[in-house]
């Protein structure tokens, strides 16, 4: 079986002794021909693994950022349904980048369990994200994904899972995403006051590579945290920024490979 391309990306970083740099970003948003372009003008400035949002009608983890790019792209008619056929197309067309669906697990169950998963390592959809299904709950998803590396199932962890971190990251695969404060994405740079030994801990307790998200706008954000983290993940100013810019691809690959290049430099 091939190595899931997630994996493959982590350890290629790894040996050049580089820190991953993953961004999120709304499927469907402002439409799922400019996520493509955007996805393609990301690969290119070297972006790691991108993490595509499917659109939910209540994104109860996300602040307003988000939960509008949401609200946008489902009024603009996206579907899991449609993206899964926009990533079917990017994939056709050699792209290659780890891509991450990120998603509320309502829109699985009403997809079904054993269809989405079958779906996903069809499309080339390398890992799943999903915020608001508890560890205890994990087993009927990871079981659907089972003996199979194309499609694996991404741990979160947050400040007050402390006691929990070992038990999540038992088996966990690919990377584990560090949530860095209270509450909900887009809170600029108001990292959880314990952020750096909350960090440290789970650092300790990992195997595999730990990804610090939510607040983070630019490379000097996670300066303190350079020593402990593998890498850093950029949702809400990313779109942000791409509202800014009309969804411009160009300025999506300039922001990337700044920060990129400033994030390996810290």
């Amino acid at each position: 079986m091939s190595k899931n391309r997630i994996e493959a990306r982590m350890e290629a970083l790894k040996e050049k002794n580089e820190k991953a740099f993953i961004t999120y970003i709304t499927a469907g948003l402002p439409n799922l021909s400019a996520t493509k372009e955007i996805i393609k003008a990301q690969e290119k400035a070297g972006v790691d693994v991108i993490e595509m949002g499917i659109p939910f009608s209540d994104p109860i983890a996300d602040g307003p950022v988000i939960q509008q790019a949401s609200f946008d792209a489902i009024q603009n008619g996206a579907t899991l349904k449609k993206i899964f056929v926009a990533l079917e197309e990017l994939r056709a067309d050699g792209v290659d980048v780890p891509i991450i669906f990120m998603m509320y697990y309502n829109t699985v169950l009403h997809y079904g369990v054993e269809a989405f998963a079958k779906k996903c390592k069809e499309v080339g959809v390398d890992g799943l994200i999903i915020p608001d299904l508890p560890f205890e709950e994990q087993e009927e998803m990871k079981k659907a994904l089972d003996n199979d590396d194309r499609t694996i199932f991404i741990q979160l962890v947050s400040p007050v899972s402390k006691d929990r971190v070992p038990m999540i990251l038992e088996g966990a695969r690919g990377f584990v995403y560090c949530v860095s404060s209270m509450g909900v994405t887009g809170q600029a740079a108001a990292f959880h006051k314990e952020v750096v030994s909350y960090l440290s801990y789970v650092k300790e307790a990992s195997r595999i590579p730990v990804m610090m998200g939510f607040g983070i706008r630019i490379a000097a954000d996670v300066a303190p945290m350079k020593d402990i983290i593998d890498g850093a993940i950029v949702g809400s100013h990313f779109i942000n920024l791409m509202r800014e810019n009309n969804f411009n691809p160009e300025a999506a690959a300039e922001y990337c490979r700044t920060f990129k290049k400033e994030l390996n430099e810290l």
